[in-house]
């Protein structure tokens, strides 16, 4: 099923093209890793799909982006959002513990259940690969954590919302690579009850996590297959030059 249909996106910041008319789908329960060099409009993309370019004032846009055949920009902002979660690259856990920075969305939507929040705030730190180790200290501030913790907490306080998409922005950047497997494992796990779309400049976690890959460039859609063709037998001699670090 297709989650997102992406159709003849041009998008502007000022007088800058960053996509030049951007044709691309993602479908359900897979993860589509987006790669490619800075400036190839990847971050770009994946605001669009839940509307966060909109708070640019000099962002214009042509072409359609439908969710499940809806026009997104027809439909309420907040809703999109609340379907459409991002994780962005640094951990921003809220001053609040642990505990309240999970069900935080849950209460900001009218949720104020004590047991109810609980059960929520297990399952989504559960889902985080998380819970085993901060279960003791729930109370705790989140900023005792260390920041892979933080980048997970970021990642269960996303999921506590119950979004339909989770998007990824660089999300291990940051991160060591103990931590970088936590996420990913966490990522694969996700996979089978969410669609991830995941902005990486890590060639090596794209190809680890993705079910399929998209090789971005200046704007462009230079090809877009299952990840496996994309790292063996890409079918653009550019995505193979930049796959193999020659340029980038």
């Amino acid at each position: 099923m297709v989650k997102f249909d992406v159709r003849d996106l041009k998008i502007w910041f000022g007088a800058i093209e960053v996509l030049k008319g951007l044709n691309i789908q993602v479908q359900s329960n897979e993860i589509l890793s987006i790669i490619g060099p800075s400036n190839s409009g990847k971050t770009t993309f994946l605001r669009m799909l839940n509307r966060l370019n909109e708070l640019q004032p000099n962002f214009k846009m042509q072409g359609t982006v439908d969710m499940e055949g809806k026009d997104i920009t027809r439909l309420d902002v907040e809703m999109v959002r609340k379907k459409v979660g991002m994780v962005f690259a640094l951990p921003a856990p809220l001053p609040l513990s642990i505990f309240d920075n999970v069900a935080y969305g849950m209460r900001m939507h009218g949720t104020k259940n004590k047991a109810e929040l609980a059960i929520i705030v297990e399952k989504a730190l559960q889902e985080a690969y998380l819970w085993d180790e901060v279960k003791d200290r729930l109370a705790a501030s989140a900023f005792k954590l260390s920041g892979g913790q933080q980048q997970r907490l970021c990642i269960a306080r996303t999921l506590a919302v119950e979004p339909e998409v989770i998007l990824f922005d660089e999300p291990c950047s940051g991160l060591d690579p103990i931590s970088t497997a936590k996420v990913e494992d966490a990522m694969l796990k996700l996979k089978k009850d969410y669609t991830l779309v995941l902005v990486t400049n890590n060639v090596k976690q794209a190809a680890r996590v993705g079910t399929r890959t998209a090789f971005f460039l200046m704007g462009d859609l230079v090809e877009i297959d299952n990840t496996d063709k994309i790292f063996t037998s890409p079918a653009d001699k550019r995505t193979d030059e930049y796959i193999s670090g020659k340029f980038g």
